[in-house]
């Protein structure tokens, strides 16, 4: 039987793909981890935790080796928005978390590893219309440099060690149960919250900020898939393009307004919209669809009225 870990478990990917994983290979045999305190999803989940620096190389070393780990799951990052305040801190924390892993990982004969990467990792130069797999790639946010030395460095360590690395360039991800990081797509989330409690937001991206976005179910659903197909349907080693759909902040702001009359939005565009500038608008996902056969389920509509019904629980309204 599989052994898991996931580093990182708290945070925004972290909390839902703990709980998938868990549905899959058993509660016990899934270990969360996380600098932090232990979320309260996965408290109520009461399977396995621990606190753990990804930093400390000895600690994660000896975490791996006493449980017997055949599958490690990195999600520690400093995000986009975050890592601008900070790019140095950042940088050290995205990059040596994941050689530490990478290392440890490869002493250990780990059988699969997973390390997400973004559509940070593109740049102003990249084609923004249907970026494809393979093209211009040249980020301008510590958060992107980071993710595209990262995949750079996952392709490495499969061509010289041997190391089974898959991972997938997310898009914007947007969910209910757990809160955003730090990043530039994070107002997605904000927006339905803010419209329950208040019926008015206001977003700091401009109202024809096309992003490519995805529901937090797809995303999960498409990493346990990738990490189960056969190795020899992984044809990249770096990172697969993911996509679902792409949307402004005015286009969700009027899905809203079908389920919520009287929602209002204004904009205030700060920082995070020169990083957004930067990134593409949709995305071409060909290679994921043809070697693993992704498929995605949630469009904006379907996604909204998700995110509204299960806010209006978790607020209590």
């Amino acid at each position: 039987m599989d052994k898991i870990l996931i580093i990182g478990a708290g945070g925004q990917i972290g909390v839902e793909l703990t709980l998938a994983l868990r549905q899959v290979y058993g509660r016990n045999n899934v270990i969360a981890t996380d600098i932090r305190e232990e979320h309260p999803l996965l408290k109520e989940d009461n399977g396995p935790f621990m606190q753990l620096d990804v930093m400390d190389f000895k600690e994660v070393a000896k975490v791996v080796a006493q449980e017997n780990i055949t599958q490690v799951y990195l999600l520690a990052a400093i995000l986009s928005a975050t890592g601008e305040s900070k790019p140095v801190w950042a940088w050290d924390i995205n990059m040596q978390s994941l050689l530490n892993v990478l290392e440890i990982c490869r002493e250990n004969k780990v059988k699969k590893f997973y390390w997400p990467s973004s559509i940070a990792a593109f740049g102003p130069n990249t084609p923004k219309g249907n970026t494809p797999q393979h093209t211009i790639i040249e980020p301008v946010t510590v958060y992107g440099i980071s993710k595209y030395a990262g995949e750079l460095w996952c392709r490495y360590y499969f061509q010289r060690y041997g190391l089974d690395i898959r991972s997938l360039r997310y898009p914007g991800l947007i969910s209910w149960k757990s809160a955003p990081g730090g990043g530039t797509t994070d107002y997605a989330i904000d927006i339905y919250i803010e419209a329950l409690k208040k019926k008015q937001f206001t977003c700091f991206l401009s109202e024809d900020t096309y992003l490519p976005m995805m529901y937090m179910n797809d995303a999960i659903r498409g990493t346990i898939e990738l990490m189960e197909a056969p190795a020899d349907q992984i044809k990249n080693r770096m990172a697969y393009n993911l996509s679902a759909m792409s949307f402004s902040p005015k286009e969700i702001a009027a899905t809203i307004s079908k389920h919520i009359p009287g929602f209002t939005i204004d904009y205030a565009p700060d920082y995070r919209q020169q990083i957004a500038a930067s990134w593409p608008q949709s995305i071409d996902d060909s290679e994921a669809r043809a070697d693993w056969g992704w498929r995605h389920e949630f469009d904006i509509d379907k996604m909204t009225v998700d995110m509204l019904a299960n806010l209006k629980k978790k607020l209590e309204l």
